[in-house]
């Protein structure tokens, strides 16, 4: 097949998984179940970690991905949503998906739909066809570890269809209180709908409540569950803006002078739950994970749009920091980037937590400049501008924001650092525009 016939089958798979969101966000397990069982189950030959939380999911599935590499697996890992090619959601061995695979997957399934619809089924939505194909290629691909990630809540997110050998619940805060809840713990017991017989679980969440339901959960399936932050410890040694180095007292072993190059406190804490994990994995899977493995995979791991520094001079900083949980994050980690000014450029989804996020970013900038998320979503995204203004910010509103970060990049006086977040969708956008500038 020519290159161009190629890009024009791939071109048009993807459209028709795009059409597919035309069937929104529909929960429940009975289409998956159904359509994996006509592609065969191919997620029961997976060995599977999956991962869920609030915040920092992303974050943690890659870093145990890395360190399994590392120690010499081939790993699968299934994340969403992605940032600029649908192909960031499956990757092997952090090479994405061939585009010529990503047509057979997409021609494989197709049948099947149209099989089910035939039957009287539901049409099952966009992101439980990229789940079955997710599970179908790692299967084909005969990986060793498939990390997937939770897409939203738990208990009822298409992912929910495997037996995992670890799962994992990162944190739970607020977020997606339409569909999970309007309280931690009612969040909480839907996330723990991933905990399942005959695993582990392991979590870094230190609220009392939320570990209070993961217990219940944990004992009811009758399997341990570890806590990070208890029954393993850390401590921050120093952070630069490129790096951090961190101590770690783990299940069995210590762990001095571990580095890596994802920057914010919360980092630490993500990078301790996954050797956690790297550890359960050794002790009660028999898979062999060096303590070089586990070095190399934290210093290696990378994970674009989350604190990234894409550009040093001038300072441009990333980060998808889209809920309440995530701006916490961004607060404490700002005051590790030397900088004159900052300038801020948000951009956030309607149904987020908006005045709050704003009034802990707001104050610490001397510019803002308020962006439209590419999301339906995004309601409407010029009020986040008149919160902003209730500061005494200058506050401009740029639609596009690709349009807005190159705005904001012209604002920019020597030493000044810029500072891009809010929703992925925002982000995903605002990233090309900057990296196809800084080539020039």
């Amino acid at each position: 097949m020519s290159q161009k016939d190629l890009e024009q089958d791939y071109q048009e798979s993807l459209q028709y998984l795009v059409n597919l969101t035309t069937f929104g966000m529909n929960f429940g397990l009975e289409r998956i179940q159904e359509l994996l069982r006509r592609l065969g189950n191919p997620e029961k030959d997976l060995r599977v970690i999956h991962v869920g939380g609030t915040n920092g999911k992303g974050s943690t599935t890659v870093m145990i991905a890395r360190i399994l590499r590392e120690a010499g697996y081939r790993v699968g890992v299934f994340t969403s949503p992605h940032l600029h090619d649908y192909r960031e959601r499956m990757t092997i061995n952090g090479q994405m998906i061939p585009k010529e695979r990503v047509i057979e997957e997409i021609a494989q399934v197709r049948p099947h739909l149209e099989a089910m619809i035939a039957a009287g089924f539901e049409h099952p939505t966009e992101f439980e066809v990229s789940t079955s194909m997710a599970f179908q290629y790692f299967k084909e691909e005969n990986v060793d570890f498939a990390l997937i990630e939770v897409g939203l809540g738990g208990a009822i997110d298409s992912t929910n269809v495997v037996s995992p050998l670890i799962s994992v619940i990162t944190n739970v805060a607020m977020d997606h209180m339409d569909y999970l809840g309007p309280d931690v713990v009612s969040i909480a017991r839907v996330k723990a709908g991933i905990i399942k017989p005959n695993s582990i679980v392991v979590t870094a969440s230190d609220n009392p409540d939320v570990v209070q339901v993961l217990r219940e959960q944990a004992k009811a399936n009758g399997v341990p569950l570890w806590l990070v932050g208890e029954d393993v410890r850390w401590e921050s040694k120093w952070s630069g803006e490129l790096e951090q180095e961190f101590d770690l007292i783990g299940l069995h072993g210590t762990y001095l002078k571990l580095r890596t190059h994802l920057i914010g406190y919360h980092q630490i804490r993500n990078a301790a739950t996954a050797v956690t994990v790297c550890e359960l994995l050794q002790s009660e899977y028999d898979t062999n994970i060096s303590r070089e493995a586990i070095y190399a995979g934290l210093r290696e791991v990378a994970w674009p749009g989350r604190l990234e520094l894409l550009s040093l001079n001038p300072k441009i900083l990333l980060d998808g920091a889209h809920n309440v949980d995530g701006a916490e994050s961004l607060v404490k980690a700002i005051p590790l980037y030397s900088r004159k000014r900052l300038i801020l450029c948000l951009g956030m989804l309607a149904d987020k937590e908006r005045e709050k996020v704003i009034n802990m970013l707001v104050p610490l900038a001397d510019e803002i400049i308020i962006t439209r998320p590419n999301s339906p979503r995004a309601g409407d995204w010029k009020a986040l501008g008149t919160l902003a203004e209730g500061h005494g910010r200058p506050v401009t509103c740029i639609e596009d924001p690709k349009e807005a970060v190159i705005f904001a990049l012209g604002r920019l006086e020597e030493n000044d650092m810029l500072c891009v977040t809010g929703s992925i969708y925002m982000l995903s956008d605002a990233r090309q525009a900057l990296l196809d500038r800084l080539k020039h």
